[in-house]
């Protein structure tokens, strides 16, 4: 709220250096010395100007609006534009805001609020002939509490102003005049912040009364002592108080809630959980759909809706602590935000007038600089036009998450290649940008799917009442700011420039790295003798021969010599990536890896990019990349690094050496960077009666490849670059489900299907990066149930999985009959009535996420038309679907999800190994029967498992689900790289020692490697 001072909220830390100032739907921070100097004050503006040139862009015939008293903010117009409502203090006895009513028409105001106590946060109901406001006039000690602020006003006293959240803040309705006043929310606790909705059936607002209403633990007494306002959470109710519902359930303070002009979205601003930064959040009336459209990284709050409903207007702190100006920025959060006001200073809590041709907000560019509210006229299409929203190929946000989909009132409740094909194109267009997980192109994929389920009459069943289940995951590295590489002569020291000499690898272990010696490695490499064709021996390899390595840096070539022969390429290729080049040297004792290129390479870049590679854990040692300069500065005089190479390339055997007279020290700092991805969850319930026989899950990812594909691509040269559209991987499985689901509920709807248990429908997303999505809700359930190797089948009986179904030639295929006794006699009666030709494969363990569920005990099955030259490229698209193929995979697996849901019993789940032939999946000869967790968390040293392959060597050696695989045969195992190297060196039938941790125990067990071929 705009209060006294203009206070902000900081943590507790902090508070005897900055003073405070929250607002309606605002915290933020500025220190004492700004709080005097800075907020109370204009830097640079001309006094009782209007806008400057640099603000015309947007602005016009700006003008002071308000004039009287100490100060005043907070205007908000009256549904026919006619009126402002604000606050000010202009009471002489009292020294808080009061709520204030202008007539823009006469100038006369009014005040309505009691004159008593604090009071901010004021709204016009749609009707005028009522308003709302947050008062504390019924505090017992209101009247006391403004006298000892007027006595410190009258002695001069400089002190801190804080705003406290006083827990006497209730929302009050009243008439414009102020008679027949009416408190709404009666319960302890702050309550404030409030707005009605466009019809005037509901009131939005922030309150931490559940802070009051609960028992808090130690820690979280202790937070709400000092900081009440973490507790806030957004809270909806009906406008005479009735009916109340939370909105928010997230650590920080939520706050500043408005609707949309349209009632169907509320946007408020969310702080982080140290109260230092916050970004701007919209979310449907309803309280699901919670998106995040800013990521400044700053102090951005104060959100309000264009009644167009295509942009926001903000406020934030982005170009300095003390200074706020105005932005911009579309609903979706699609681009870049745009700024509007330029006047050095306080610039915040916006507000349009209902037509959207006037702004009002506060400032404090006045004569004496106090801060006041201003008024200016809007160019709405200039925003339009800054924002890219008239370009023709931008899908109108009015669309998207505030109706049910695009177009979709226009899909058939049976399932039709018509409806199919508009799915379908829509998630595999360039709006989607190829739906990496993380990205906008996924949250815009994600909020379609949602919309269609909303639109069914789904139930939601994601978090907090809503249709997504959000995750975290490692999405990228990037350098850090302190990166620093020296090398030592003698006395001297030379530093190096990081991109231009140098890259950290993005394995690398970070940290200030001591002075170290260099040892010449040759290429690194280190190959076992090993069996060839026809028995004959291939000799072993290695660039460690008598080098003692210890503690010393390793330097060596980037690839493996090149002028070998095609059958030893082939061989020393698995030897020859850098991860494998620094566990190598790491089990030797090496202090670190530094790799160069050389000048044979012909590489476009001598330097390694620093690229994520989806690892979630370090090699263990430093590892950098130099250039060929650098490197030949190292080797100094009387040693060529041309020379080397070529003599290394030949095939020939070289032993390494030391450098002598030089070291090297390094500070290597890698930022990864975190996203979130999110699930789309919906539930049609059976019968009210039914609770206890498990749920029928219905699943396909929606994520796809993005449009800088990586190492998933398929794609070379420009085209690997381009927008991977995912048309059958896998648009064509989300264009099912949906499908499937609308077509059920309505059959529920008209009652001809009676479902004995619960239906979810799922659109998983992070398949692509490791079964992200589906593992993340399949180990929640687990943990709720006891641990993360419990099995899940008590709430979910059976799923059933849809991934690349759009290119049906022959058949479709099955994968998983082996999960559960009775799949064949349900394929059976379904395909009786569809006819597709089937190929039945008994294999659980498919690529896909049906495998987040089989380890847990869920008899799965997953429907598949097969690969094809176009998978994981940018040719993967819509013209090539086979749309009649698609509606006859899409009715066969309708059937079954409805046979099953028809049933209290399904498929009876059954423990098997991997079968025999696994087919083109297979990288590696030796078996052993367990299942990664590719969503570890960071930094997690080992390999965590998902699950373990029943009667395979991993399940005979005793290994469980949820364990941390950290050695196996006598090798270090810090990440999956590790442990496929490792497994590569085993030897089928042999015995080999696998240490895991399991809690805080170190097992060390003994396997039997089985064959794969």
């Amino acid at each position: 709220m705009l209060m006294s001072t203009f206070s902000i909220h900081m943590p507790s830390s902090l508070l005897p250096h900055l003073a405070q100032w929250n607002q309606h739907g605002a915290r933020f921070v500025s220190a004492l010395s700004v709080l005097t100097a800075s907020l109370l004050a204009l830097h640079g503006a001309e006094p009782g100007s209007s806008v400057p040139a640099s603000e015309s862009r947007f602005l016009s015939g700006a003008r002071q609006l308000t004039f009287e008293g100490r100060r005043a903010g907070e205007g908000y117009f009256s549904a026919d534009g006619r009126k402002l409502i604000f606050q000010s203090e202009r009471d002489p006895g009292n020294p808080f805001f009061q709520i204030f009513i202008l007539d823009l028409d006469t100038g006369d105001s009014r005040r309505v609020s009691l004159g008593k106590g604090k009071t901010t946060c004021a709204w016009f109901h749609p009707s005028g002939d009522r308003v709302l406001f947050a008062s504390t006039h019924e505090d017992p000690e209101a009247e006391e509490k403004q006298r000892v602020e007027l006595e410190e006003r009258a002695s001069g006293r400089q002190r801190r102003y804080s705003w406290d959240y006083d827990e006497h803040y209730d929302i009050f309705e009243a008439s414009p005049d102020g008679s027949q006043i009416r408190n709404l929310t009666t319960t302890k606790g702050y309550d404030a912040e409030g707005a009605y909705s466009p019809d005037g059936k509901s009131i939005v607002f922030a309150s931490n009364r559940e802070a009051y209403l609960r028992p808090l633990s130690p820690n979280d007494r202790q937070r709400f002592e000092t900081d009440p306002a973490y507790f806030i959470d957004l809270y909806l109710m009906r406008s005479d108080g009735s009916d109340l519902r939370r909105l928010t359930n997230a650590p920080g303070y939520d706050g500043g809630p408005f609707f949309s002009a349209d009632g169907r979205r509320i946007c408020w601003r969310r702080f982080n959980e140290d109260g230092d930064k916050a970004e701007i959040w919209t979310m449907s009336a309803d309280g699901t759909g919670h998106r995040q459209v800013t990521t400044l990284n700053a102090l951005s709050w104060a959100p309000f809706f264009h009644p167009s409903g295509d942009y926001l207007i903000f406020a934030t702190n982005l170009h300095g602590f003390d200074n706020f100006e105005l932005y911009l920025v579309d609903v979706l959060g699609r681009r870049d935000p745009l700024r509007v006001t330029h006047t050095p200073g306080f610039d915040g809590l916006p507000a349009f007038s209902p037509d959207g041709k006037q702004l009002t907000w506060t400032s404090n560019r006045t004569s004496d600089t106090t801060s006041q509210i201003y008024l200016a006229g809007w160019n709405h299409n200039a925003a339009r036009n800054a924002l890219g929203l008239n370009r023709p190929d931008v899908v109108p946000a009015t669309v998207i998450g505030t109706q049910p989909a695009p177009g979709f009132e226009s899909t058939n409740d049976a399932i039709t290649e018509e409806d199919l094909r508009q799915h379908l194109t829509w998630l595999a267009s360039e709006q989607t940008q190829g739906r990496l997980t993380g990205t906008e192109g996924e949250r815009l994929a994600t909020e379609y799917v949602a919309g269609v389920f909303r639109g069914i009459g789904l139930e939601t069943a994601g978090d907090d009442g809503s249709f997504f289940q959000n995750f975290e995951f490692t999405a990228g590295v990037a350098l850090g700011d302190s990166n620093a590489l020296q090398t030592h002569r003698g006395e001297q020291s030379q530093g190096f420039e990081v991109q231009r000499d140098w890259l950290p690898l993005a394995f690398s272990e970070t940290g200030t790295i001591e002075p170290a010696g260099i040892v010449f490695a040759g290429y690194g490499l280190d190959i076992p003798e090993q069996e060839g064709e026809g028995g004959k021996p291939q000799e072993a390899y290695t660039s460690y021969a008598h080098l003692d390595v210890a503690d010393q840096w390793a330097l060596v070539f980037r690839y493996m010599p090149e002028d070998i022969p095609s059958e030893t390429r082939q061989r020393f290729a698995r030897y020859s990536s850098l991860r494998y080049k620094a566990m190598v040297a790491r089990d030797k004792g090496a202090r670190g890896l530094i790799v160069v290129s050389g000048p044979a390479s012909k590489v476009k870049s001598e330097l390694v990019p620093l690229q994520f590679d989806a690892s979630l854990a370090t090699s263990g040692i430093p590892a950098v990349s130099i250039n060929d300069r650098f490197a030949a500065e190292l080797l100094g005089p009387g040693k060529n690094l041309a020379e080397l190479q070529k003599t290394l390339d030949s095939g020939q055997l070289m032993q390494g050496f030391p450098l002598p007279g030089v070291t090297l020290s390094a500070h290597i700092d890698i930022q990864a960077e975190r996203r979130s991805g999110r699930n789309v969850i919906a539930r049609l319930p059976g019968p009210e009666t039914a609770g206890s026989a498990p749920a029928v899950a219905v699943g396909a990812h929606v994520d796809h490849l993005g449009d800088q594909a990586g190492s998933n691509s398929r794609a070379t040269g420009e085209d690997a670059a381009t927008i991977h559209f995912g048309a059958d991987d896998n648009a064509s499985g989300v264009a099912a489900l949906l499908e499937i689901a609308q077509f059920l509920a309505a059959e529920k709807r008209e009652g001809r299907f009676q479902p004995q248990r619960d239906l979810l429908f799922a659109a998983w997303s992070g398949e692509e990066l490791g079964l992200l999505g589906s593992t993340h809700f399949a180990l929640k359930i687990a943990e709720s149930l006891g641990g993360p190797e419990s099995p899940i089948d008590s709430r979910i009986g059976a799923y059933l999985n849809m991934d690349m179904i759009g290119r049906l030639d022959r058949s479709l295929v099955l994968q998983g009959l082996s999960s559960g006794d009775g799949w064949r006699r349900l394929i059976e009666r379904c395909n009786v009535v569809v006819g597709i030709p089937l190929v039945l494969q008994g294999d659980p363990y498919a690529p896909t996420d049906s495998t987040a569920f089989y380890p847990r005990g869920v008899p799965v099955l997953n429907a598949f038309t097969g690969s094809h030259e176009e998978y994981h490229t940018p040719r993967d698209t819509v013209d090539l679907i086979n749309f009649p193929g698609t509606h006859k995979v899409a009715r066969f697996m309708s059937l079954m999800a409805q046979k099953l849901a028809e049933s209290e019993t399904g498929p009876v789940y059954r423990r098997v190994g991997r079968e025999q032939n696994p087919g083109p999946r297979a990288h590696l000869r030796a078996y052993l029967g367990t299942v990664p967790n590719y969503a570890q968390k960071d930094g997690l040293a080992g390999v965590e498992l998902s699950g373990v392959a029943a009667g395979g060597p991993a399940d005979e050696a005793g290994v469980r689900a949820g364990d941390i695989i950290v050695g196996l045969a006598g090798r270090q195992v810090a990440n999956i790289y590790d442990y496929t190297y490792a497994i590569e060196a085993l030897k089928i039938g042999d015995a080999a020692d696998i240490v895991v941790k399991r809690g805080e125990e170190e097992l060390k067990l003994t396997i039997f490697p089985g064959s794969r071929e």
